[in-house]
């Protein structure tokens, strides 16, 4: 009974999906294969009978949506966008007095690390590589515009302190990248137990797996330094979309290989 039920319905369904799709038909082949293969998904969907083995199904659908990285990769990459649309919006609607110096130059430091990240991690996710370009030129602008504001207002001796702290950091952080190799290899050669085995972790201290997901830590010490700024000069929008970032980032990391659990 069931199957003549199919039947008839698959037969009403391709009837209307082909005289729907007649005029798309003549511009591409694959439209009406499309339509019909459509027709028949919604036709066994609505004349089959749910059984144990269905319900199994959709109990593996669910799980699969939870352990799904390329979709939290994207929803990740969704939410990277707003931080990217945030800071864009506040160079043309507001002053670089709601700019902070210390949490753009940890977005340039996060967006940078997850740049690289977003290549080399397993599965690859380019979209998210891509916000964070886009964020990193978003956060230059609003340097450049912190930096100009702080000048011309009589707060040079700030800038300049700022600048030889950037130079500093940017030294060692050049210092690390040119010795750690060589330092990564004599750790593990060593045999010191766990820190060899550290060293030698595909997430460990040596990998921009490791130093990627701890840079969140740097965006949790940023808004500490500015707790006692004055509400007028914090952007909403900023931190509303650093939060969606930190809701999501806080599973997405646990999906991919490898893991980093800091």
């Amino acid at each position: 009974m069931h199957q003549s039920l199919e039947l008839k319905a698959l037969f009403c369904f391709r009837f209307i999906s082909l005289t729907m799709v007649i005029p798309l038909s003549l511009a591409t082949r694959a439209t009406t294969a499309h339509t019909l293969s459509a027709s028949r998904s919604i036709c066994r969907r609505w004349t089959s009978v749910p059984t144990k083995a269905n319900t199994n199904n959709t109990s593996r659908k669910r799980t699969a949506f939870w352990r799904n990285a390329e979709l939290w990769g994207f929803f990740s990459a969704l939410a990277g966008w707003t931080m990217s649309l945030a800071a864009i919006s506040d160079s043309f609607h507001k002053g670089p007095e709601v700019i902070s110096l210390p949490m753009t130059t940890v977005l340039l430091i996060y967006s940078s690390l997850f740049l690289r990240w977003s290549f080399v991690v397993q599965p690859r996710n380019l979209f998210l590589g891509a916000c964070h370009f886009a964020n990193i030129c978003a956060q230059l602008n609003q340097g450049r515009r912190a930096v100009e504001y702080k000048w011309n207002n009589g707060k040079r001796d700030e800038v300049a302190k700022a600048a030889q702290q950037a130079g500093i950091a940017s030294l060692l952080l050049g210092g690390s990248v040119v010795l750690g190799p060589s330092t990564q290899h004599r750790l593990i050669q060593q045999n010191l137990g766990r820190i060899s085995a550290m060293a030698a972790s595909p997430a460990g201290p040596f990998t921009i797996h490791f130093y990627a997901p701890m840079s969140k830590w740097l965006i949790s010490g940023a808004s500490l330094w500015d707790y006692d700024r004055p509400t007028d000069q914090i952007s909403i929008s900023q931190y509303s979309s650093l939060t969606l970032c930190g809701c999501i980032h806080s599973w997405y990391p646990l999906l991919v290989t490898p893991i980093n659990y800091m």
